[in-house]
């Protein structure tokens, strides 16, 4: 057994990895744990796999640089494949664009010794923009993996509630073991991007729910830095209109994680009756600067999306 891994989940990712490879390899403060690097290669099509075993031949690090192959395309199967494949209790997952600080390795394992009842926990996360965001985009950064701030906090109930129910985002939570293998189900109603799908269907939000109504705890650890790469394409209209309709969509499901089958029906319509009052007045107040601003045409979208979620929610494999 090992103290910590480190699992980046990656699709294609031939071009990002070094960068990535690059950064682990550079790690301060490890001296005094033993650690691991996976690679889940999520099916893909590009030379991922021969970039990953070049880099183990001439790979002369104290920690291994291991290599697997997840043939089920989704984040939630490359992740339970990290979770069954790492030898440690604590697992630090990086997406193939997250470039970690130099002592992000140390803090995440340091973190998860303080905190043993913390099932899962992320920590600030930079965004590196190929280009200027567009107006507003401050507003949606946490859907885009992005999180800052200066002070550590637990996600109890209580402050869940005042935080709008966001939990950390994916890139760079560590999960310990024991919480996944104990709340997580063994298929996930959300699978996340599949292939070329450009839309996110928030797998992380299902896996982090399972974990926190099952009494574990999760934190955001302001000491933990990650930059999240992101590129030109992300920033069009296009694709956030098309990223919070996945987002949107997938909100019946992760609404009804925290309730009994015979509360689900009384709660939905609750909800169903909020989210159109919402939609409602943002579209009145917004209606004519929606072909014009990017933001507020995801925002949009996202409501719509939300609204229609319950419907998509009695779909099965969605």
């Amino acid at each position: 057994m090992l103290d910590f891994t480190v699992a980046i989940c990656t699709y294609n990712g031939e071009k990002r990895l070094p960068a990535v490879l690059e950064k682990l390899g550079a790690q301060l403060n490890t001296e005094n744990f033993s650690w691991e690097i996976i690679v889940i290669d999520n099916n893909s099509t590009d030379g991922t796999k021969a970039l990953v075993e070049n880099e183990q031949k001439t790979w002369v690090k104290l920690f291994p640089l291991r290599y697997c192959f997840e043939l089920r395309q989704g984040l939630a199967f490359a992740r339970r494949c990290a979770i069954k494949e790492s030898q440690s209790e604590l697992i630090g997952f990086l997406d193939d664009d997250n470039l970690p600080a130099s002592d992000w390795v140390a803090q995440a394992y340091q973190f998860g010794q303080e905190h043993p009842k913390a099932g899962a926990y992320g920590g600030q996360i930079h965004g590196q923009f190929e280009k200027e965001p567009p107006p507003g985009f401050g507003r949606i950064a946490r859907y885009f993996a992005i999180l800052e701030g200066n002070k550590t906090y637990c996600y109890n109930k209580r402050y869940e509630k005042t935080r709008k129910k966001l939990f950390p985002p994916g890139a760079g939570i560590v999960i310990r073991k024991q919480a996944w293998l104990k709340s997580v189900p063994a298929e996930q109603q959300i699978v996340g991007v599949s292939g070329s799908s450009v839309l996110t269907k928030c797998e992380d939000v299902e896996m982090l729910s399972y974990i926190l109504y099952d009494g574990w705890e999760l934190w955001f650890n302001k000491e933990m830095h990650i930059e999240h790469i992101i590129p030109q394409s992300r920033l069009t209209q296009d694709y956030i209109v098309k990223f919070f309709r996945g987002v949107g969509l997938s909100r019946y499901k992760t609404r009804m994680i925290a309730y009994s089958p015979w509360q689900r029906p009384i709660v939905a319509a609750a909800y169903f009756a909020n989210d159109l009052q919402k939609f409602l007045a943002f579209y009145a107040k917004n209606k004519n600067v929606l072909k014009t601003d990017t933001v507020m045409a995801g925002e949009m979208e996202l409501l719509r999306s939300i609204l229609l979620s319950p419907f998509q929610g009695l779909k099965k494999n969605n």
